[in-house]
């Protein structure tokens, strides 16, 4: 039997093992692979047509494939063990998994809707996916500023819409509710001028200076001030990363330089001893 320290160490070699295996590139692009083929098959499972004619190996490749995450979830989990749990990424991996495997009957059922999250684990998988998601996750503190800023300025020119234009166009501005929606309309410039604006204008020949403003603040300005906050969050998410891989770099170097210094005072030591034996063993020789 190996003792602890044995088992202990062919336990880490292992793990090394399946952690090459698992990151390794091909791997990587049959996992890709497979969730777009996943992509697929619940598409199709959407059509009739289709499952009527091959419904029943388009079920078995989709468990089939969902065999496959779950066998790769579990290598993972093997691998990292308590670092998998502190992965955001990881956790997405296996909650989506884990729904896929749940029943999906009865009150569950809307489960079964939600299988097609398998297809969101190409963020996870895609490394340029995975760049934007996360600069999008840094954005949310400056997207939540700009959005209250924007409930701000929707709800002052909503009571000023209601109060102006209510006893005329109820439909719209009936109450403060209706207005906050009309207005919501007009920000995204759906039938804003010929559906809203030019039919008040007839009865508020000025009300373009009410409309106007408006679109420039909560349309031009705002929606630019969210892409410059997503800019600037994908730059500096960006910087981190290669601040982060050229920590490595230089981690990974020093590693190197250290053994190479390791192994040179080794073989310094070495050729001493060798010395002090051929010293020895000349002078023996010489009595």
């Amino acid at each position: 039997m190996m003792n602890p320290a044995m088992q202990q160490a062919t336990s880490s070699n292992m793990r090394e093992r399946l952690r090459a295996f698992i990151e390794h590139r091909h791997v990587q692009g049959v996992i890709i692979t497979l969730i777009l083929i996943n992509a697929v098959l619940l598409g199709l499972e959407t059509w009739p047509a289709a499952m009527a004619a091959a419904g029943g190996p388009i079920r078995l490749l989709d468990t089939a494939i969902l065999a496959v995450f779950v066998v790769e979830i579990v290598l993972r989990l093997y691998v990292h063990r308590k670092a998998f749990w502190r992965d955001p990424w990881s956790i997405f991996d296996f909650t989506v998994v884990t729904i896929a495997l749940l029943p999906a009957t009865g009150q569950l059922a809307v489960l079964r809707a939600l299988r097609v999250l398998r297809v969101m684990r190409l963020l996870t998988m895609v490394p340029s996916m995975r760049r934007v998601v996360g600069a999008l996750l840094g954005a949310i503190p400056g997207l939540i500023s700009i959005g209250l800023v924007l409930l701000v300025i929707y709800y002052v020119f909503a009571v000023i819409a209601t109060n102006l234009f209510a006893a005329d166009y109820p439909e719209w501005f009936g109450h403060l509710g209706r207005s906050l929606y009309t207005l919501f309309q007009i920000m995204t410039l759906e039938s804003w001028s010929m559906g809203i604006a030019r039919p008040v204008m007839e009865n508020f020949p000025y009300a373009w200076a009410f409309f106007v403003p408006f679109i420039l603040i909560a349309t031009f300005t705002m929606l630019n001030l969210f892409i410059a906050i997503i800019v600037n969050a994908m730059q500096s998410y960006t910087e981190n990363e290669q601040k982060e891989t050229v920590a490595a770099v230089e981690q990974a170097r020093e590693h190197i330089e250290a053994d190479v210094h390791a192994e040179v005072r080794a073989m310094r030591d070495e050729i001493r001893e060798l010395k002090t034996l051929l010293l020895q063993g000349a002078s023996s020789r010489l009595k």
